[in-house]
């Protein structure tokens, strides 16, 4: 399976396939090979504090973990799987009701792990959290 095709399955894999991913409206806007954008449309059942009107860090947290995850899986062979052994996020700003953006770079994928850095952005660009991810990789065999 190509480079491409294999892109396109992950990307149907988060937004589709998992069913946390698709409750959340989750889509991957662009993936290459160890690059990874994905986009979180603002529901307002995201908001953490109502009085301040900022989201809950576990929203955050959880789009740095899949923009993270799919960054992994992009540097694997097709049917490859990986799973999540660390992840820490550093909360910058607080995240306002509005749409959340971030990218994810693979710093290093190896035999066994991948380290993989996620900024996550609002509005113009607007740095609200960094996260840095360790996976577990569990490489198939290139048919």
């Amino acid at each position: 399976m190509g480079d491409d095709k294999w892109l396109a399955t992950i990307k149907e894999f988060f937004e589709e396939r998992i069913a946390f991913d698709k409750h959340l409206g989750l889509c991957i806007q662009d993936i290459r090979p160890g690059w990874v954008r994905v986009r979180l449309p603002f529901k307002p059942e995201f908001l953490g504090d109502p009085f301040r009107q900022a989201l809950h860090g576990g929203v955050i947290s959880t789009v740095v973990d899949a923009a993270a995850g799919a960054a992994a899986l992009s540097t694997l062979p097709y049917g490859s799987r990986c799973s999540t052994v660390d992840m820490r996020v550093d909360y910058l700003l607080p995240a306002q009701p509005e749409e959340l953006v971030a990218e994810a770079t693979v710093v290093r994928s190896g035999n066994q792990v991948a380290v993989i850095d996620v900024e996550v952005f609002q509005g113009a660009n607007q740095r609200i959290a960094s996260g840095r991810t360790v996976y577990s990789l569990k490489a198939a065999t290139p048919q």
